[in-house]
């Protein structure tokens, strides 16, 4: 049984009146427990609509989504359980911190699941650690003294304080710097890789998905128009193109290199990767 299904999906904004917009079109997919699903699309291709889907936060207009073969929509069922398998991370979360100190902010979410004082405390401190906060350090800090980056963190370790079974991130490094965004994306790295939490991530960035997913899903108004490992859809450059994506620069860097000659594997998608098949190109033709 697969975590998450989604069965028949369709959206709609405004149903019925004259500003009604189709968001999703007829949307089936299954994610896997262990798998980490990279989300792209240009935008307005429905990409946030879908993922607010997951946890409950939308209905969908048609169709059903079910969590292990469960419908929290039907009667009977609380909303708030699913919340607590899915837990979804905004776009700038930072902007939902509100608390007096970093702790209190990230206990929130566990609080209200009425755990005790003890357990929230271990919640708290095991969030801090993951994404790499000082509980010692900054625990009693304002959330607003800290830097972009450090507020990004906070606002993630609230949702990871409840301990979801899916974790959604939607576009974690918007509107960080280049080193923001890569510590973010090597502390979710290492929540996949040392946790069981199935991991949705929405991005406009191809080359974080390359280095993070382990299936890819395009989307393009409205519908899912590709589905497949990272490697497989960067294949199809033309495809991406026509739907206004590219590929990782480095792939394309190793097309060039083909184009001119050069006898060398173009779907590398990541920087390591085409070191690697220049380095062993380079020892071949000098031996």
């Amino acid at each position: 049984m697969s975590r998450l299904s989604i069965r028949n999906v369709s959206y709609i904004y405004n149903e019925g009146m004259p500003f009604e917009k189709v968001a999703l079109k007829d949307i089936n997919l299954d994610i896997e427990k262990d798998e980490f699903i990279g989300l792209i699309g240009h935008t307005g291709s429905g990409k946030s609509t879908l993922v607010q889907h997951l946890n409950g936060l939308y209905a969908p207009t048609r169709g059903e989504i079910l969590y292990d073969g469960i419908d929290y929509r039907k009667k009977g069922k609380k909303l708030s359980a699913l919340r607590q398998k899915v837990g979804l991370v905004f776009q700038y979360p930072e902007y939902q911190l509100f608390e007096e100190t970093v702790i209190r902010d990230i206990a929130f979410g566990a609080k209200n699941l009425g755990l005790g004082d003890e357990e929230v405390d271990r919640r708290v401190r095991s969030a801090m650690a993951r994404v790499g906060l000082s509980y010692d350090e900054i625990g009693e800090e304002s959330p607003f003294s800290l830097s972009g980056g450090q507020k990004r963190r906070v606002a993630i370790a609230g949702i990871l304080a409840m301990e979801p079974e899916v974790l959604v991130l939607d576009e974690p490094t918007a509107g960080l710097d280049p080193h923001g965004s890569r510590e973010i994306l090597e502390e979710i790295r290492g929540i996949f890789e040392t946790t069981d939490t199935t991991i949705v991530f929405v991005s406009h960035s191809m080359e974080e998905v390359a280095r993070l997913a382990t299936r890819l899903i395009v989307m393009d108004h409205g519908e899912v128009k590709m589905d497949g490992t990272p490697r497989e859809l960067f294949a199809r450059e033309e495809e991406l193109r026509a739907m206004g994506l590219g590929v990782p620069q480095v792939r394309s860097a190793m097309g060039k290199l083909v184009q001119a000659g050069i006898p060398v594997d173009e779907n590398c998608i990541t920087v390591e990767e085409a070191f690697e098949e220049i380095e062993r190109w380079w020892e071949k033709t000098h031996a």
